[in-house]
């Protein structure tokens, strides 16, 4: 049986593995993604619903589109689905965003380094409630890109609070 996780064509990947940027949705909060490896992703949440929440390592599944366009889709511990498709070409990503019921009740509870907390979360996720869920389904600009080496922990290493002052606001 197939890894669940392996992009459907992992040869075609080689030109967004690595990529680093961040972006801005419509309605305001802002995120930032690494596309660690053809498996995985890290990220940061710099402002929003959520804002201050960071994770490392999430399983991904990762899917060319064209040239200059992937897709990048997961479920998370929380029971959170996300899909965002990125043209870094034209630096737009389009994101939707499933967040179960409790997340949108009660989003404090994930501000955390999730990694340190998966059986929290799990637990959270599991004690629901769960639907409906709330649908963000935007538009964002992407503001800064950047090439790293895959697998680069360094990139994605402490939480939003963390970071120095102007991070989130460079322009690439």
């Amino acid at each position: 049986m197939a890894d669940p996780f392996e992009s459907t064509k992992p040869e075609q990947l080689s030109r967004f593995l690595g990529k680093h940027f961040i972006y801005t949705y419509e309605n305001g909060w802002q995120y930032e993604m690494y596309l660690k490896n053809a498996r995985t992703i890290d990220y940061r949440i710099h402002s929003g619903m959520v804002g201050g929440r960071w994770v490392r390592d999430q399983e991904a599944h990762i899917v060319r589109l064209a040239d200059d366009v992937c897709k990048i889709s997961w479920d998370e511990p929380t029971g959170t689905t996300v899909s965002v498709a990125i043209n870094f070409a034209e630096k737009q990503l389009h994101g939707v965003i499933f967040f179960p019921r409790w997340i949108a009740l009660e989003p404090i509870k994930t501000v955390c380094f999730q990694n340190d907390h998966l059986a929290l979360m799990r637990q959270y996720r599991d004690s629901g409630p769960t639907y409906p869920k709330q649908v963000i389904d935007e538009f964002a600009a992407v503001t800064f890109i950047e090439d790293c080496a895959v697998n680069d922990e360094s990139v994605v290493a402490c939480g939003p609070a963390d970071l120095p002052n102007g991070y989130a606001t460079r322009r690439s």
